[in-house]
């Protein structure tokens, strides 16, 4: 079985791995976590990128949230203890200041722990987040999917994968109206389903489906099952 989630948000990782046993997840399926593992919340989502990284049938995409961790890369340099804001470049202060605005801080500050007991470990984490893609196509028996953060920013049916930036693939937030392809059904998070009226549940339309169910703001995480869409959802 294929499994997908988005937008963790720092949950605690023993409940998400309760959500796995619910699911019945084991070793012969696999999970696509679509972005936004960090920030916000609990460690800022460190111990869950440490397990995920170790895991063979994990894959993580890349959301916002660790394109912004990946821009601010400059904090977690040899110097970054004695690091002044003095001495950034104004893009990096601008970076700095965006991610701090979208809840980067719990994040930062169990990095710079990590970093102080475990800088190979870091290392690694780091170089794990910078390898993960921006989406994934995956196929089931009689069903073809795209996996993407945020959706499509100006989509076109004929339009290759590979022409859409980072940028229109993980900030962008669907109307309600927006289509994709017809025969790829397009799985996304970024948005919280609540602003499409469907708080903490999966938000459904007929080309795309939203798995934001708002852990970000103390929601319950879901697992979308990818072979027949069941929706599975966090006891807590």
């Amino acid at each position: 079985m294929i499994y997908a989630t988005s937008d963790i948000h720092g949950y605690p990782l023993d409940l998400f791995q309760d959500l796995l046993r619910k699911a019945g997840f084991g070793s012969s399926d696999h999970l696509y976590v679509i972005g936004d593992v960090i920030d916000r919340n609990g460690d800022g989502g460190v111990a869950m990128l440490r397990w995920m990284m170790r895991q063979p049938n994990v894959t993580l995409l890349r959301g916002n949230h660790e394109a912004m961790m990946l821009d601010c890369l400059f904090l977690f340099t040899m110097d970054a203890v004695t690091l002044s804001l003095n001495e950034l470049d104004p893009k990096q202060e601008y970076n700095l200041f965006l991610w701090h605005r979208n809840g980067g801080m719990t994040t930062i500050a169990n990095l710079v722990k990590l970093n102080e007991s475990d800088p190979e470990e870091l290392t690694i984490l780091l170089d794990y987040v910078q390898s993960a893609p921006v989406c994934a196509e995956v196929a089931v028996p009689m069903k073809q999917f795209v996996l993407v953060h945020g959706g499509l920013n100006g989509f076109r049916p004929e339009k290759p994968i590979e022409e859409y930036d980072q940028k229109d693939l993980v900030w962008t937030r669907p109307y309600i109206s927006e289509r994709y392809w017809d025969d790829r059904l397009v799985i996304l998070g970024h948005t919280p389903t609540e602003y499409y009226g469907e708080k903490g549940r999966a938000f459904v339309t007929p080309t795309w489906i939203d798995i934001d169910t708002g852990a970000a703001g103390g929601g319950r995480p879901m697992l979308l099952r990818l072979d027949d869409l069941a929706e599975i959802y966090a006891d807590q």
